[in-house]
């Protein structure tokens, strides 16, 4: 019965998550509410599973929701809405720099105090989406590379692990990460913004 209850709970998340990113391809704000709920699905997922770093980045999902989701919907002095934009050497740099704590210190989590099945990997693609998430409430199109790297990664440990709907779900992501970057492309050349 359990095991149902939670293939179900995986289903469902995972029609949300493709919602999810058809919305953020379409760059509409209600995608953070959708994000909201698609990462309390996967709280239950994960941590049935012993992925906890994909577990606790559900719950980072949650706050970066409302983040991204205030973001989005205020408006700048010019009373505009946030523009997609190319991200700059030097914030590149700070987030490469950020990683490297990010994902050691994950990992030496998972690997000292916790069963989880696959920590290095667990730990690369939460850090990766760490950071990927903060870009895209930055509306920052680099994001979509980051995206395509996780989705690939994840495919295989959920392969891995068995979590058939979430394989679909990540599938769908990395089709989507390639057309959502081209799209966002259409919207940078018009703004032409860096941050």
């Amino acid at each position: 019965m359990l095991n149902f209850i939670l293939q179900n709970i995986e289903l469902i998340g995972t029609i949300l998550g493709i919602i999810y990113v058809i919305l953020e391809i379409k760059q509409l704000w209600v995608l953070w509410p959708v994000g909201i709920l698609t990462a309390l699905a996967y709280i239950i997922v994960f941590y049935n599973s012993k992925l906890y770093a994909d577990m606790s980045l559900q719950f980072y999902y949650v706050f970066v929701s409302v983040y991204g989701w205030y973001l989005w919907i205020s408006k700048n002095t010019q009373d505009e809405e946030l523009k997609v934009t190319k991200i700059s050497k030097k914030t590149t740099i700070k987030l490469a720099i950020s990683f490297i704590p990010l994902y050691t210190a994950m990992s030496f989590v998972l690997v000292k105090y916790t069963d989880a099945s696959l920590p290095y990997w667990d730990a690369l693609t939460t850090s990766l989406s760490i950071i990927g998430t903060w870009m895209l409430a930055k509306k920052i199109i680099e994001q979509w590379y980051i995206w395509i790297f996780v989705n690939i990664i994840s495919i295989i440990m959920y392969i891995y692990k068995g979590l058939n709907y979430t394989v679909i779900l990540f599938l769908v992501y990395a089709i989507m990460s390639i057309i959502g970057y081209f799209e966002w492309k259409k919207s940078f050349i018009k703004s032409d913004k860096r941050i």
